[in-house]
């Protein structure tokens, strides 16, 4: 398909990527009553996942995939799950796991490819929740799981109507590449100091999986992929890891209709994550590239983003 044009124009003082970027991160705040569920995983592990409903009864669902080190209670999960309920769509917010205030039951946890449990949700959805519609919308990481969920299979299920992808790590390594740079050492740091607090938590529940020693040579998010990551999910290393993992090769085989929306002031992206060609080649995959918009900053009017409101009329606009 074209490259879709963008609309996209904040308010002058939002047109920095950084400002954006930290004020949706740390201002936002939505308010938003969410009833929780224990989802017991094929591995045995679990997950809880997070409901809001539509005021009438629906047979639509939207899922929703958060980033690294988020939750079900980041405004960019709440602030969509809203916008949908108040049209009659269902939303189920996800936690993965380790990442809804109590540690899974395994070593491993969530990785930027782990596309198994979103297997299990949408199995959920369908067999148990019976909806008849499911669209499918992440956040960075989740944005990353989502994509290579659709391309990296020959069957995805019929129910599975739509998907969106936003601020899209579609290349692992260019991501990282960009996370270690100075402009975004704030981020890293943050980022990072998260990471380990919950592998000690791990550790300490699993002491023979990992040595102080090891523990205490991470200094940065990429020595955290190499030792932990990788490791724990099955990969040789960080550079196996984000070989694997990355969504852009899986792109050219997506059949369900998808919106990529990566702002081109998005300081995590390198120019490998904008998937132009891949759009380009694949009447399935629709990619808008405003020049605002940071990462997940799209802000606009009524504290309803602008990437919520163009995830509302792409659904939508498949009838």
């Amino acid at each position: 398909m074209p490259i879709l044009t963008s609309t996209y124009k904040p308010k002058f003082y939002f047109k920095s990527g950084f400002v954006s970027t930290i004020y949706s991160g740390l201002v936002r705040k939505i308010y938003l009553e969410q009833e929780r569920e224990r989802l017991t995983l094929s591995d045995g592990d679990f997950i809880d996942l997070d409901w809001s409903f539509s005021p009438k009864k629906s047979n639509v669902c939207i899922v929703l995939l958060h980033g690294l080190e988020g939750h079900a209670q980041r405004p960019y999960l709440t602030g969509a799950a809203k916008l949908f309920n108040e049209n009659e769509i269902d939303a189920v917010s996800v936690n993965f796991r380790g990442c809804s205030g109590e540690i899974n039951t395994k070593f491993r946890s969530y990785h930027s490819g782990a596309t198994e449990d979103l297997v299990d949700i949408v199995q959920h959805l369908i067999s148990e929740k019976k909806y008849e519609t499911i669209y499918l919308k992440g956040i960075s990481l989740g944005a990353n799981i989502i994509l290579k969920y659709l391309g990296e299979r020959d069957h995805v299920p019929t129910e599975v109507k739509a998907a969106i992808a936003i601020s899209a790590p579609c290349d692992l390594n260019g991501a990282c590449v960009e996370l270690h740079k100075l402009k975004n050492s704030a981020y890293a740091s943050r980022f990072l100091s998260h990471l380990k607090a919950s592998l000690k938590l791990k550790m300490e529940k699993f002491p023979n999986e990992m040595s102080l020693e090891t523990f205490n040579s991470i200094k940065t998010l990429r020595d955290f992929d190499n030792v932990y990551t990788s490791k724990a999910h099955g990969f040789v290393d960080a550079a196996d890891y984000y070989e694997k993992s990355s969504s852009r090769q899986f792109l050219p085989n997506i059949k369900t209709p998808t919106l990529i929306i990566n702002a081109l002031n998005d300081s995590f992206l390198s120019p490998e994550c904008y998937p132009v060609k891949e759009a380009k080649n694949n009447p399935n995959l629709f990619l808008e590239m405003p020049e605002h918009g940071g990462h997940v900053g799209f802000i606009s009017k009524n504290n309803v983003y602008y990437n919520e409101q163009r995830a509302l009329e792409f659904v939508n606009s498949l009838g």
